[in-house]
């Protein structure tokens, strides 16, 4: 058997577990470390409780292992086991153990306790080497990864800058293995289709007019993720005619929640908030210099194809903490293309397909530059085709192989 250890059901990584269970060729179960937002939870990014409105428990094996009080995905020293792993990995008679990332204590503990009981592991992070490490922590890093990997027997790898971070390790080919970062590509792209006629009402529901060039933000409102340069970028279209076509109607259209709303809202001229909390309709300034947006607020995973189906380009503007970037999988997979910072961890693999484009991060004339563009060519829309590669079914494929390569015995 298989066992895939991971902090908590994600609404990311469900849908491959399902996908596992549905091709049956490994025999597998998911060990959580808690069942946060199986219940609502609070999410400290996104400023508020909530649970996933998909039954993220279902079409797999699972089971929640014993770990300390109080244990949080976000929290290395709190979230650790409590039980004997290698008691449980031999009485189950697992043959490898799969383990996604290192960000807890946890996954420390299971490599250790798997190879005590001669287990192979298997990693799949997030991390990549895209962002510069502060040179006092250089040596440390160096060390404390490095003597991690060694331990490890397969490298699920998510992405090109991925792979690299392994391999500056000292990580040799042999042990690694294609495993790309996905979305649930069929459930995004059948929710889209059936909303895209209904696209003008949910413009007009959220007060972006028809013939307005929207643009998408979607995600928390922290630091990170760096909102503001979007609205600074709009910013320079709605006050610099030299820069902006004639038609150019650039609307903002936020869907999430965090720590920045207010900031946001404070530097935008705003004609729709469904988090507000008073009666009445926004009169908005007609000789502001600030961008017109609309905030959607926290949308579920349900929901957020309205705005993938309202708006015309998606915008990540990230900084490098941004290890992948999963929201440009679901506005590929829902037709939408997308304007990606070249901070992202996604950028190398996705930045160049279809209508996708990629700016500087930061600098907010290039992403000004890039938004010309896509309102001048006019709305262009994703395929099937473009994610392609980007799918699960690409890892069920990988998983299958390297899983006969270790319970097969050579006659």
């Amino acid at each position: 058997m298989l066992a895939i250890l991971t902090t908590h059901p994600i609404q990311y990584q469900v849908p491959l577990w399902q996908e596992l269970a549905k091709d049956g060729r490994v025999p597998f179960e998911v060990w959580y470390l808690t069942s946060h937002a199986t219940q609502p939870s609070h999410d400290r990014e996104f400023g508020k409780k909530f649970a996933w409105d998909l039954d993220v428990l279902a079409g797999y094996e699972h089971r929640f292992l014993d770990v300390a009080a109080g244990a949080t995905p976000s929290s290395f020293w709190k979230c650790r086991l409590k039980e004997k792993l290698r008691d449980r990995l031999r009485k189950e008679k697992v043959r490898a153990l799969w383990i996604n990332g290192w960000q807890v204590a946890a996954y420390w503990q299971a490599v250790l306790e798997a190879k005590a009981a001669g287990v192979e592991v298997w990693l799949r992070g997030e991390s990549n080497d895209l962002a510069p490490t502060q040179a006092w922590k250089q040596p440390l890093k160096q060390e404390l990864l490095g003597q991690f990997f060694k331990r490890i027997d397969r490298f699920l790898y998510i992405g090109s800058a991925n792979k690299r971070l392994y391999q500056k390790f000292g990580v040799p080919e042999r042990k690694l293995f294609p495993a790309p970062y996905a979305v649930d590509n069929e459930r995004f792209a059948a929710q889209a289709a059936k909303l895209r006629g209904q696209r003008t009402e949910i413009r007009r529901e959220w007060k972006i007019p028809e013939e307005a060039f929207c643009v998408l933000f979607c995600g928390k409102f922290i630091s990170k993720k760096r909102p503001i340069d979007l609205i600074d970028a709009a910013r320079m279209l709605v006050s610099n005619p030299k820069l902006q076509s004639p038609s150019s109607k650039i609307h903002l259209l936020f869907a999430g929640s965090g720590e920045l709303g207010a900031q946001l809202r404070e530097n935008c001229d705003v004609i729709f908030d469904a988090e507000r909390t008073t009666t009445g309709s926004y009169l908005p300034t007609s000789d502001s210099k600030n961008p017109r947006a609309s905030f959607a607020g926290f949308l579920n995973q349900t929901e957020i194809s309205k705005a993938y189906v309202a708006a015309d380009v998606l915008v990540l503007p990230s900084d490098y903490d941004e290890t992948w970037g999963l929201v440009v999988n679901e506005a590929m997979a829902s037709g939408l293309p997308c304007i990606i910072s070249d901070h992202c961890g996604c950028t190398e693999d996705l930045g160049a397909i279809g209508a996708n484009s990629v700016y500087e991060c930061a600098n907010v004339v290039s992403l000004a530059n890039e938004l010309i563009k896509f309102e001048q060519n006019g709305r262009r829309t994703m395929t099937a085709s473009d994610l392609v590669k980007h799918s699960f079914g690409e890892t069920v494929k990988t998983v299958a192989r390297i899983y006969q390569d270790i319970v097969i015995v050579p006659s």
